[in-house]
């Protein structure tokens, strides 16, 4: 099973860029999406940002993964 997180693009360096995610930032790969800019989200996989989504689509998902963190500290 893959799993890609979504993450805002905080700046761009020709083909990386440094992205955000819960207040960690990481520097990662928009070669795959060359169209990425500052303030976009995308989907990150094993460093590499592999689409662009919207902020509404970002969000949910970021709680949903929150969700089943704080499920998973109950258990």
């Amino acid at each position: 099973m893959c799993l890609a997180v979504p993450v805002r693009i905080v700046s761009v360096e020709g083909t990386n860029a440094e992205v955000e995610i819960g207040g960690l930032k990481r520097k990662i790969s928009i070669w795959l999406t060359p169209e990425a800019k500052v303030g976009d989200y995308v989907l990150l996989h094993t460093g590499y940002a592999i689409n662009v989504i919207d902020e509404v689509e970002a969000q949910k998902t970021l709680e949903l993964l929150q969700e089943m963190i704080s499920t998973d500290e109950v258990h």
